[in-house]
């Protein structure tokens, strides 16, 4: 079992930044490939970012690439998620993941989840 805890949400202006962290535990770090998801009101959640177990590959959803940043320390157990240029549709609770497999980028599974941080960007 591998326990996810997210850190780092709250309250920030449009065009603000936020870092997100998840906090691994229960099993080797680096096995694992990470990724961030989302989930707005009222929609389903999505994929944002994946990084692989080495922290040498990323993946992007289309809508986030170049405004955030996905990036892991093996030593710590913490991937992140910087995120810059907020917007109000940004809004949402961001979910990190863990998975033993390679797949990076949209329509990979993960086996473990957080419990998620709410986001929130105001106008």
């Amino acid at each position: 079992q591998v326990q996810l805890v997210e850190s780092g949400g709250g309250l920030v202006q449009a065009g603000g930044s936020l870092r997100l962290s998840c906090e691994a535990s229960g099993r080797t770090f680096s096995d694992y490939t990470m990724g961030w998801f989302r989930q707005a009101p009222g929609k389903e959640r999505e994929f944002v970012a994946a990084i692989s177990r080495g922290g040498r590959s990323t993946s992007y959803a289309d809508s986030w690439k170049g405004r955030f940043t996905i990036s892991r320390d093996n030593a710590k157990n913490t991937a992140y998620l910087q995120m810059n240029s907020l917007k109000p549709e940004d809004t949402a609770v961001y979910y990190c993941a863990a998975d033993r497999s390679s797949c990076l980028g949209l329509g990979c599974s993960y086996d473990y989840w957080g419990q998620g941080t709410q986001v929130t960007v105001s106008s």
